[in-house]
């Protein structure tokens, strides 16, 4: 094994289970966000080379995925993809953590557009900053900060009672 497959496969060992995460949070579903991950991982090892800042590894792989997830439903051969009843084998990597009502809240999550779950997901769920969102975005902060807002908003319009923290305070 070189090194340069040393350094990716430590790379993915600590952060395969986060970055399932993310994938999962921009797409909805499960198979299509480890299709997600492989596609955005497969891009990342072609790229290791060039990225010089080990620091930015992160920003840049997140940044793939938002990508490649917005091009994915863009692409016609999607569409004519069929489900087949033979499985492949191998083990995925499943992350059954859960807070409670975290599934439920990502649940409403993901009825936002694509754009503004992909904010709500690199600003909440993986706490960039406002500039660090609008780099790997590449738009704007005060795009960042409107979509914020406008998500949010839809967010509270559409978020069951039994989720609200004060509903929860009276039940006690």
């Amino acid at each position: 094994m070189t090194e340069r497959d040393a350094d990716f496969t430590a790379y993915l060992q600590a952060r395969q289970g986060r970055l399932l995460r993310t994938a999962y949070l921009l797409t909805g579903d499960q198979h299509q966000a480890e299709d997600l991950l492989q596609t955005s991982l497969a891009k990342l090892y072609l790229a290791w080379d060039k990225v010089r800042d080990r620091d930015s590894v992160d920003a840049y792989v997140r940044r793939i995925m938002v990508n490649e997830n917005n091009s994915l439903w863009r692409r016609g051969w999607k569409r004519r993809e069929a489900p087949t009843d033979t499985v492949p084998e191998g083990t995925p990597f499943h992350d059954v953590y859960d807070e409670g009502v975290g599934a439920a809240v990502w649940e409403v999550v993901q009825t936002l557009p694509r754009k503004a779950r992909a904010v709500v997901v690199l600003r909440y769920y993986e706490q960039l900053t406002e500039a660090e969102t609008a780099d790997v975005l590449g738009i704007s902060v005060g795009t960042v900060k409107s979509q914020t807002s406008r998500a949010l908003a839809a967010l509270r319009e559409r978020t069951p009672a039994d989720l609200n923290p004060t509903h929860r305070e009276e039940e006690r």
